[in-house]
């Protein structure tokens, strides 16, 4: 039997949250510091609903990882 690999390309929002020492901001200059752009260290939560499919393809799927040979299929 043939197997397929099927791949969505999907996005959605989040929200990023994570708790923080008061050393860690500084509130009277509104100054995230190291918090200014979310990393691993945050929890990410996917709001409900939110996703969006951008694309999907397929394409058959095999054991050997290097075979450039194999023909994909876009669907946009």
């Amino acid at each position: 039997m043939t197997k397929y690999l099927v791949r969505h390309y999907v996005t959605a929002d989040f929200i990023a949250e994570k708790v923080v020492d008061e050393t860690e901001i500084d509130t009277e200059k509104n100054n995230l510091k190291q918090n200014t752009i979310p990393d691993g260290s945050f929890s990410f939560i996917m709001v409900e609903q939110s996703e969006k499919l951008i694309r999907t393809t397929y394409e058959k799927y095999d054991e050997n990882l290097n075979n450039s040979s194999k023909e994909w299929t876009w669907n946009r």
